[in-house]
């Protein structure tokens, strides 16, 4: 082969290759959320602000995608039609574009499978490269399309193309927008809205750690004063260790059974004034449990894992709160367990949700990786930290104070410095 036959195959394969990249930014950007997007750029991702651009901008975006592709196709079969013809003549020039057309098409179905198993994660990769390219090529675009605008008009069409993409075509589409120009507290409500398919129950349930039971197997009057006392209406029982839930009792029924008993504690029969638990897995989106919830009038459900262990419980109430924010009675705490310093710190428990503190505290902390304030620590760090280890992770300063065995107990958080005016 000569040094030209060696230069064109250089060049195929990068051009087959850019072709295969902008197959998979066109598939990631179709199939990616918008609702996670707006999560993510409300918590400061830059990549996810440049998605949400090329999405508010879907013919440019799409223009820009199908001008680079078709040009390095057309590059790839032009060089190795010539290469080819060059030196096997007519039968060499056809194997060759049958040859590349295959490439070609591998290369178009390959990236988009890729794109499909992790939308969000490959269109915040791509979104950059694509932003760019936007820009080279829409001056090109303009140009063809008025163009093509003058040789409509001479054949007599008149009036914009039916094929012109319209947002607001699309519901979830227009639903998305709507978001996108409203501010304040409905913006977030409406975000949450859209974000209910995107979460899981695990993701907003209470860990079983934090769970107020009771142990069935205490004597009537203890267990009743026990259930009286709690801070909440709905209590579940156990029977033998605390993840063997058998029951689930309500401060109303109970009050009831004493009542007929005739306020003797010790005569209340525990087990006839609760109700079954009701199990669900952990993996269900929230708008999905959202309406179990409804069609079963019960607003209180027992996650469990894949193994049938039981994580924790989640409410009606938490998933409300996804929607509206927090929703606090007069015996509610704040956040339990969290502690404000004047110079903007916390001393957070470990065990402290993550997305309470966001809450709490108005900051951006990300909660994608982990569940808990411990939780994303241990993941940064990628062990379990000693006490006055201090790290940095998204800006957030991290201080353990204490520590439990392989629990971290209490944490000091220093929030991010704020940008110099």
């Amino acid at each position: 082969m000569t040094p030209a036959d060696w230069l064109a195959l250089v060049v195929v394969i990068p051009c087959l290759l850019l072709s295969a990249v902008l197959a998979g930014a066109e598939a990631a950007l179709a199939a990616c959320s918008r609702a996670r997007m707006y999560r993510l750029e409300k918590k400061g991702s830059s990549e996810a602000a440049c998605v949400i651009r090329l999405l508010d901008a879907p013919r440019r975006t799409l223009d820009a995608i199908m001008l680079g592709s078709n040009l390095m196709k057309i590059a790839a079969v032009a060089l190795v039609v010539a290469t080819m013809d060059m030196h096997f003549g007519l039968w060499g020039m056809v194997g060759g574009v049958a040859a590349v057309t295959l490439l070609i098409g591998v290369a178009e179905v390959l990236p988009r499978m890729a794109a499909l198993a992790a939308p969000e994660r490959m269109a915040m990769r791509l979104a950059g490269p694509v932003a760019a390219l936007a820009n080279v090529a829409t001056p090109i675009h303009d140009a063809a399309r008025r163009v093509a605008e003058c040789l409509l008009r001479l054949a007599g069409f008149r009036g914009e193309p039916a094929a012109t993409v319209r947002a607001a075509d699309s519901p979830a589409m227009a639903a998305s927008l709507l978001v996108r120009k409203t501010e304040g507290v409905d913006r977030d409500m409406l975000a949450g809205v859209l974000a209910l398919r995107e979460l899981t129950v695990g993701d907003v349930m209470i860990h079983r750690t934090e769970m107020i039971t009771a142990n069935a197997d205490l004597p009537p009057a203890m267990l009743v004063r026990e259930v009286l006392a709690a801070s909440v209406t709905r209590v579940p029982l156990w029977r033998g260790t605390p993840e063997n839930i058998v029951g689930v009792v309500h401060a109303k029924d109970l009050v009831r059974a004493v009542q007929a008993a005739g306020g003797d504690f010790d005569k209340v029969d525990i087990a006839a004034a609760s109700r079954a638990p009701w199990f669900v897995p952990d993996l269900r989106p929230l708008d999905e449990q959202l309406k179990a919830f409804r069609r079963r009038r019960t607003p209180l459900a027992l996650v469990v894992d894949e193994y049938g262990e039981v994580m924790g419980l989640v409410t009606l109430e938490d998933i409300l709160e996804e929607i509206v924010g927090d929703i606090a009675d007069e015996y509610d705490v704040e956040v339990p367990g969290l502690r404000t310093h004047p110079d903007g710190s916390v001393t957070v428990d470990g065990g402290v949700p993550i997305r309470d503190l966001n809450r709490a505290m108005h900051w951006r902390m990300p909660d994608e990786e982990a569940t808990t304030v411990a939780g994303l620590v241990i993941h940064e760090a990628r062990l379990i930290p000693e006490p006055g280890q201090i790290f940095t992770f998204h800006g957030y300063r991290f201080r353990v104070l204490r520590k439990d065995r392989n629990r971290l107990m209490a944490l000091r958080v220093n929030p991010p410095e704020p940008p110099p005016s």
